[in-house]
């Protein structure tokens, strides 16, 4: 498994020492930025490392920005990045086993460091349970479908 992280100027820290657990765990990433606390916005750096998944580079993403939530908005505009913001414990073990989740998102202003790497084993060690979630995952990607079609269809008018 390679997994593709990044974050903005909020979430630098958290990610640093994310990637530092992620080598200890021998886990390999690529990081795809920022790499200072100069202000960057969440949405560039997020696409990269998205765009990555979509090229079959990384098979998930771990992204940290200032709560988790604008990177999450991001990576679920990606068609088949099924992104989950984890805070806690339950959440982090349900993203995995019931959504399949393949975008891990944190907080760097919410969530200290010891807290988020052990969401981040949680995320990386939790196997999805299929069963009756993979119906509710194929419903979800037909939407894709649906909605990127039309995405398609509206680019051919203009």
């Amino acid at each position: 498994m390679k997994i593709a992280i990044a974050s903005d100027h909020a979430g630098y820290r958290l990610k640093i020492g994310v990637a530092q657990h992620l080598r200890s765990r021998e886990v390999d990433y690529i990081d795809f930025g920022c790499y200072s606390e100069e202000r960057v916005d969440y949405v560039d750096v997020a696409v990269k490392a998205l765009e990555s998944i979509a090229k079959g580079e990384c098979d998930r993403a771990i992204l940290v920005c200032g709560t988790g939530l604008g990177m999450g908005i991001v990576a679920n505009k990606f068609k088949g990045i099924r992104a989950t913001p984890c805070w806690d414990e339950y959440v982090t073990e349900m993203s995995r086993k019931h959504n399949n989740s393949n975008c891990l998102t944190l907080g760097g202003r919410v969530l200290p460091l010891d807290e988020a790497i052990h969401l981040v084993d949680i995320w990386l060690d939790t196997p999805f349970e299929g069963d009756r979630h993979e119906a509710r995952l194929k419903k979800i990607a037909e939407l894709e479908e649906k909605n990127f079609k039309i995405e398609e269809d509206r680019n051919e008018l203009f």
